[in-house]
């Protein structure tokens, strides 16, 4: 079988490995390790862009109203200092060429996924509040992720504060994204959904789960990654076959590319390339 060459082969990666396999509004196809916690490197964006859709829907934000672009925000560690992220640790020039001036919420959400922008998100979660992402992963179900404090907020990181995700957990807010287009969800209204779709189906940074798949294969995905760890997590929507969610999730030695950079490859990243593909060719039988 697929699924158990694919243990045996990753048994033998260093580090921890989960994976999450399933046709969406079923019970999965194959996991491997899917409660476990990872850091959540820049898959907790996807959790944003859930809470600055629902606090639009809500009416409390506008996401077409221009907000300031300011490099300072407030640490989640009570009593320091407010914090500033790092160009260089960035992934995205555009959002840093607006500082001092302002940008769309929409923009900036946009940003904060297509191009994985660090800047970005810290801006959005000022928006939304640290309990607005807590509120989308709850009704996403899932058990185990936090969204814990922003990018860079290194006072929290060493008050012991941080962004924890599983493969599980991911799978079930995409999942949700997904299904919720076609009828009413969790977690936003089907136009809502369609819209956060349409961004994840942006996505720039395709060398993980995107690699793995025919070139044209639609698929919605956000990935993350800083040394040591490499995430991809999506909904693929194959034309012969129904849509699936594909999450792997990976804390391993092997994913030595470095915090920053445009299209990071390495081993870790081939990894996941390589079980996209084998999801892909098992895609009719999920």
């Amino acid at each position: 079988m697929i699924w158990d060459d694919l243990d045996a082969r990753l048994d033998k990666v260093p580090g921890t490995v989960s994976a999450y396999v399933g046709r969406l509004g079923a019970g999965p196809t194959w996991t491997r390790h899917p409660d476990a916690t990872h850091y959540a490197a820049s898959t907790m964006k996807a959790a944003v862009l859930v809470a600055l859709y629902r606090a639009a829907e809500a009416g409390t934000l506008d996401l077409d109203t221009p907000v300031p672009v300011r490099n300072e925000f407030d640490s989640a560690q009570p009593g320091a200092p407010r914090f500033s992220c790092a160009r260089h640790y960035d992934n995205d020039d555009a959002v840093w060429e607006r500082v001092g001036g302002d940008a769309p919420l929409r923009w900036l959400a946009d940003r904060m996924i297509v191009r994985s922008s660090n800047l970005a998100t810290n801006l959005v979660i000022g928006r939304v509040g640290l309990p607005g992402v807590a509120q989308a992963w709850a009704l996403a179900g899932a058990r185990h992720s936090v969204t814990g404090r922003g990018i860079e907020d290194f006072a929290a990181r060493e008050a012991g504060i941080t962004n924890l995700v599983t493969a599980a957990d991911l799978a079930a807010l995409l999942g949700a994204l997904a299904a919720g287009v076609h009828a009413p969800g969790p977690l936003a209204s089907p136009a809502g959904c369609a819209a956060m779709l349409d961004v994840l189906f942006a996505q720039e940074h395709r060398e993980d789960l995107a690699a793995g798949l025919p070139e044209g294969t639609r698929i919605a995905h956000k990935n993350g990654w800083v040394r040591g760890v490499r995430h991809g997590a999506g909904v693929v929507f194959p034309d012969d076959a129904p849509p699936y969610a594909v999450v792997v999730c990976t804390t391993t030695d092997l994913a030595d590319g470095g915090p920053t950079g445009e299209e990071i490859e390495d081993d870790a990243c081939r990894l996941i390339a390589n079980i996209s593909t084998a999801v892909w060719q098992a895609r009719r039988e999920l």
